[in-house]
């Protein structure tokens, strides 16, 4: 690879992007965050909540394909600002009275507005660092995902403790006006974008074979599996915390930043070491596929254990230990799609990669909350949901290493690409 130099202003639109990220995490997390609540004081069950939970994943891919193809051709800085909005106008219904089916409503539309942010914001950021340097800034970006409930939950859940959850909801309206105000401030378009007569001498590679590329399907696979944990931890970490293992609301919030924690250390330790291994001349099926797969192995391997410990710490340990290693595949597969993907298909690519992978994201909370109310007590019900995610991320990572060869993917691709006319 050759190095190239990063423009000027490359790292403050990372740090904007990553506050993007803090806000659509913080967002998503509230849910779950006051779901003993929500529960409570809308008088819902455990399968009708993780309903809710899956609810905010219903419109969440379609509209990241759709947007995925728009930002093809207009610039991103719009885009975002547009999404940003719908996240900030979507939480204000919730700081009144409401029902459950306005919560509901609320919460399909928030993920809409949110389904296409993290596609787009490394579309965008691309747009700043030569492939050779993007792990690192796309491991900040992914980043804001955990400091989001890092700084979130203590806040979120002070003001939950302390007043209500529907304040809750109003206080991340509020913050995501202010990111709005400050990217049309300050938000910009990268310069490393295709100019007309690059992308005339670009080969444009049918759809078709982009998403059907071992690679490709690789990414998919794996993520669903990562990601399902993921929407476990959204939606379902602070209800086991509180009813399953017995601990108030208050500690419950503190409790629930360890896996996010643990997973932003991963996730910063995955981008260097995947790009210093780059950079010394490893190839990118070992720097980006095998660094991002084994971990997803190794994470389902120690939650299986979880359901044979006792509960207390080491159960909690074994939690945060098993899902955070799991933010390993979020900061490779997007540069390794990146490699073999023409630039003028990369923003729809990347976005069909999400919405595949997120599905995973209606299936969890729905069907940890139908084992959870059939169980015959709370307990065994977490235990058998944490069974599950086990095995769905043994078998993602294993399937990931087995199709994961981003380093010969454009190659073959490139060598079968018809003429652009034919794209």
């Amino acid at each position: 690879m050759t190095a190239q130099p990063t423009p000027k202003g490359a790292w403050q639109i990372t740090f904007l992007l990553f506050l993007f990220m803090l806000v659509n995490f913080a967002d998503k997390i509230v849910v779950g965050l006051a779901g003993v609540p929500i529960m409570t004081e809308l008088k819902i069950e455990p399968e009708r909540f993780g309903f809710l939970g899956s609810s905010f994943f219903f419109l969440y891919s379609i509209a990241a394909i759709v947007v995925g193809f728009i930002v093809n051709r207009v610039e991103t800085r719009w885009v975002l600002l547009i999404l940003a909005a719908i996240w900030a106008l979507a939480q204000f219904p919730m700081v009144g009275t409401i029902g459950f089916s306005t919560l509901l409503i609320c919460r399909i539309i928030l993920g809409a507005g949110e389904g296409p942010a993290g596609a787009v914001a490394v579309h965008a950021i691309y747009k700043w660092f030569p492939d050779e340097k993007r792990t690192l800034p796309t491991a900040i970006l992914s980043q804001g995902s955990a400091f989001g409930v890092i700084f979130a939950v203590p806040l979120l859940n002070w003001v939950i403790v302390n007043y209500s959850w529907h304040y809750a909801f109003g206080a991340l309206g509020v913050v995501g006006l202010m990111w709005v105000v400050l990217w049309l401030i300050l938000g910009k378009e990268g310069p490393l974008v295709q100019t007309v007569a690059m992308a005339a001498a670009e080969p444009r590679i049918p759809y078709f074979r982009l998403l059907t590329s071992p690679t490709f399907v690789g990414c998919c696979v794996a993520t669903f599996g990562a990601y399902w944990a993921l929407a476990l931890g959204l939606t379902w970490f602070t209800p086991f915390i509180v009813k399953g293992l017995g601990f108030s609301q208050q500690d419950a919030g503190w409790i629930s930043i360890m896996p996010w924690a643990f997973g932003a250390v991963v996730v910063l330790l995955t981008g260097w070491i995947s790009q210093v291994l780059v950079a010394r001349g490893m190839s990118t099926r070992g720097a980006r596929g095998v660094l991002g797969a084994v971990p997803l192995i190794v994470g389902g391997a120690i939650l299986a254990f979880i359901p044979y410990v006792g509960v207390g710490g080491l159960m909690i340990a074994l939690l945060v230990i098993g899902s955070g290693l799991c933010g390993s595949i979020y900061v490779v597969c997007a540069p390794m799609i990146a490699e073999f993907t023409p630039v003028s298909q990369r923003g729809a690519v990347i976005a069909i990669y999400g919405a595949i992978y997120t599905l995973a994201g209606i299936a969890a909370p729905w069907v940890m909350g139908g084992v959870i109310q059939r169980a015959a007590v709370p307990l065994d019900g977490y235990m058998t949901g944490f069974t599950i995610n086990a095995v769905i991320l043994i078998a993602s990572g294993l399937l990931g290493l087995l199709l994961l060869w981003p380093n010969t993917e454009r190659a073959r691709l490139m060598a079968r690409a018809p003429q652009p006319k034919f794209a």
